[in-house]
């Protein structure tokens, strides 16, 4: 009962007096239209499906938190009978979920997303694009799986009512993201991949408890805007192996995250598509009382097959690892799907 207490708490009356934090992908490019909707259409077929899950703390909590997330979009070119700048735009839809089931607690969201991508070369190695969504956010938590203290009949188990005043149960809001990327990638040479997006431009509201007709006793905690940066780079190591540092940092009210490190990618046979992505790196944070310290270290291994793109990584925890001890962990995986290949410009990164 007291764990529930305490998750049910920290997911419902800490809403009242903290800025909240959205979910996260360790492979944050494998689900590209959540991380910037400048991305939206950029790849190098005509459409693309995406799925992407995440669970942590699988082994100190009977039911883990669980975020997943499916996307697909689409590539139009603007220009088919004009070779010489290949403009295009995207169009997708993304549906993402965050769970905690222990307490029946979700956060689901929908968006239409938008990118426009031009081209800046007449090679058509060099592209930049702007994208926005607009979507609709709906939070909803069970208090059937929640036991009070009142409510114990005294003998065997929470069966009496309880006095506690409970607030709506579930609401919606509406949101509104936009993003900026540059794609450079040059066959055979140094290729280069920015950009930087903000999400929660209209900071809705969020507190379960909020009531607008009587704001003064239960005043609004609103989602703060989120702003990302992310960096990659494609650098050629002979005909077969590429490394790819890359880098993606994000702030939310007083939370930074910093994700750091590398990824190589071997290629094992050109004329079937096969080719395989390993990479390791940090995350060093800050939380909310200003503290800045390395969270955890992030492994990776990726698997390019024809059209198919399947990732896994792990986050270990550092206090995990300092103590010996498992459970505080993240496993992630994700598929994606490329339809249609048109050309072999890179226009955004893998995993």
């Amino acid at each position: 009962m007291y764990r529930k207490l305490v998750v049910f708490f920290l997911f419902l009356g800490l809403t009242t007096s903290l800025i909240s934090q959205d979910q996260h992908f360790t492979q944050f490019y494998a689900s590209p239209i959540s991380l910037n909707p400048a991305l939206t259409g950029a790849l190098e077929g005509k459409y693309r499906f995406s799925v992407i899950y995440r669970d942590q703390w699988k082994n100190v909590l009977q039911n883990p938190y669980i975020t997943y997330s499916g996307a697909i979009d689409f590539r139009f070119r603007l220009n088919q009978y004009k070779k010489k700048f290949d403009d295009s735009f995207g169009v997708g839809v993304i549906f993402s979920s965050d769970k905690v089931p222990f307490i029946g607690y979700s956060n689901n969201q929908i968006f239409l997303s938008g990118g426009f991508h031009k081209s800046l070369s007449d090679q058509n190695n060099q592209f930049l694009s702007i994208g926005a969504q607009v979507g609709l956010a709906q939070r909803n938590i069970n208090y059937g799986n929640i036991n009070f203290g009142d409510q114990f009949n005294g003998d065997n188990g929470y069966t009496n009512g309880t006095d506690e005043i409970l607030p709506e149960n579930n609401f919606a809001h509406s949101d509104f993201n936009v993003g900026i990327n540059y794609a450079y990638s040059p066959a055979g040479k140094l290729g280069v991949f920015i950009g930087a997006s903000m999400h929660h431009i209209l900071e809705p509201q969020i507190s379960f408890f909020y009531d607008k007709e009587r704001p003064e006793k239960f005043p609004e905690d609103r989602l703060a805007t989120k702003y990302i940066a992310h960096l990659s780079l494609q650098v050629p190591m002979g005909t077969s192996v590429q490394m790819l540092p890359r880098v993606m940092m994000y702030s939310q009210g007083p939370h930074l995250a910093i994700n750091a490190g590398t990824n190589f990618r071997f290629l094992v046979d050109d004329i079937k598509g096969v080719a395989i992505h390993l990479g390791t790196w940090a995350r060093p944070v800050k939380d909310e009382l200003d503290n800045f310290f390395v969270d955890a270290i992030v492994g990776m291994v990726g698997l390019e097959l024809n059209n198919f793109l399947i990732g896994l990584s792990y986050d270990a925890n550092l206090d995990d690892i300092n103590r010996s001890r498992r459970g505080q962990g993240a496993f992630e995986i994700s598929i994606a799907y490329l339809g249609q290949y048109e050309d072999e410009s890179v226009l955004c990164p893998k995993f």
